[in-house]
């Protein structure tokens, strides 16, 4: 073997092995088909051709339901930002006391955020259209927890990222830990913090689409009407619709996380 490729031992062998046994397993495992995907090509074909054009009969409706979607994402990732920074303090190694309560405070909040950050959205707007109903509130609560789960862990590890030295020198002087957490670390971090907080916006601005599949709110239930009646060039309409909307997202996010990258360089 070349020189840059070390030689693997016997039991790394057999690893490498069970490796790629196991993906050819799991492609199998998957369904995965060449010839079923070259046969559904004309069914591609079709649905595209009865997509189009788009239907314009319904745009005033469709576009409430879709300020509607943005509406959820926007207030679900603003409670969510607000809900996770304590409990990414509390997450965070090294910012609280170290004492039995903080040990448990901190492995519950670890916890916490890991049990929002699995369990997928769509089963959180499930449970949350049991809880509270049909309706764009439900929907706004699952994406609350989401971004819970997400920001929390991201928040707590840029705050166990940033530099040692502000914090330690405020501690010498004297400062407490919660002097030292809130003018220290945190204007450390915020840059990390507006970066995370935009790209869960993005990301909640997708997944408000797909609650509404659920009965969660937003023009996702349009969709789903529009697909179970058949009706594509109005469900062409609304994927172009929620296209628009995804993109402007991003391309908003994107302009701002490069206004602060900017920012911290000069």
């Amino acid at each position: 073997m070349p020189d840059r490729f070390e030689r693997p031992g016997i039991l790394q062998f057999i690893a490498y092995v069970l490796l790629a046994a196991f993906v050819i397993w799991s492609f199998q495992g998957a369904g995965w088909s060449f010839s079923a995907l070259v046969s559904g090509g004309p069914a591609m074909a079709d649905f595209l051709s009865r997509t189009w054009p788009p239907s314009m009969d319904r745009l005033p409706q469709l576009s409430s339901a879709l300020v509607e979607t943005f509406q959820m994402a926007l207030v679900g990732t603003i409670i969510g930002i607000i809900v996770s920074l304590p409990l990414a303090i509390l997450a965070a190694k090294g910012l609280t006391k170290q004492s039995f309560v903080s040990r448990i405070f901190y492995s519950g909040s670890r916890l916490l955020i890991a049990l929002f950050r699995t369990v997928p959205d769509l089963v959180w707007a499930l449970v949350f259209v049991i809880t509270v109903g049909l309706g764009p509130f439900a929907g706004t609560l699952a994406i609350a927890v989401d971004t819970i789960g997400f920001c929390g862990r991201f928040f707590a590890e840029s705050m166990e990222d940033v530099e040692k030295g502000p914090s330690e020198a405020l501690t010498a002087a004297g400062a407490s830990k919660v002097d030292t957490i809130f003018c220290a670390v945190i204007p450390a971090a915020m840059p990390s913090f507006v970066t995370t907080s935009l790209f869960a916006l993005e990301k909640a601005t997708r997944s408000s689409v797909v609650l509404g599949l659920v009965g969660a709110g937003g023009i996702g239930i349009e969709l789903k009407v529009a697909m179970d009646f058949f009706d594509y060039q109005l469900a062409m309409t609304i994927i172009l619709m929620i296209f628009v909307l995804v993109l402007l997202v991003e391309r908003i996010g994107s302009i701002a996380r490069n206004r602060i990258l900017e920012g911290n360089t000069q």
